[in-house]
């Protein structure tokens, strides 16, 4: 792997991924800042108690854009394996962007947005265990680290061990990325949907 190539797809998904697009569409429709309330988080699920449920999906939709374009462009000019990196790192730029003191989301629509691009059943799969989690459980948390975690495993199961150890990368970042509520969840305080307060 010439370290050029690395370092161009490092940096070019880095950047790419930490445009903070919820930050920026709460601001440009007089939302004020999106941190400063809920749960502080810049991704779609904060952005929705705004009230906005428009703003929200542009920003579910743009942060997948994220790792998605990453992708896509990386593997056209650098090859498959520099897309995945890129998509990484658009994963880490979204979590931890430095134009917002790397404190930044959570990192799930930007997972789906790179899994959906990179192995389209993979993304399907995880889709899945997120919906009937969703349903069956009713915390959006659980349904998200479920769905993440599980796609190492049906990545191999695809038969594509390289895309396997990618989404793991992106399954830790994001694990720790919801130490919180894996702390409320053992505690048995992590909210539901429809709760109030979430």
């Amino acid at each position: 792997m010439p370290p050029v190539l690395l370092t161009i797809a490092l940096i070019g998904g880095y950047f790419l991924g930490s445009i903070p697009f919820g930050v920026l569409l709460s601001r440009w429709f007089g939302l004020g800042d999106v941190r400063k309330i809920g749960s502080g988080n810049i991704g779609a699920t904060n952005v929705l108690r705004t009230g906005r449920k428009d703003l929200a999906l542009a920003t579910l939709i743009l942060d997948g854009g994220k790792s998605a374009t990453a992708y896509v462009l990386t593997s056209h000019y650098l090859g498959p394996y520099m897309g995945l990196v890129a998509a990484v790192a658009a994963l880490l730029g979204h979590c931890y962007p430095v134009w917002l003191g790397f404190r930044g989301g959570k990192g799930v629509a930007t997972f789906f947005g790179a899994v959906f691009v990179a192995l389209w059943p993979l993304g399907i799969a995880c889709a899945a265990i997120w919906l009937l989690t969703a349903v069956l459980v009713r915390i959006s948390s659980v349904a998200a680290l479920l769905s993440v975690n599980s796609a190492p495993a049906i990545a191999l199961a695809l038969g594509r061990p390289d895309i396997a150890m990618f989404s793991g990368l992106m399954a830790l970042v994001i694990s720790i990325r919801h130490w919180s509520n894996i702390v409320r969840m053992m505690k048995g305080t992590e909210p539901r949907f429809g709760d109030k307060k979430r």
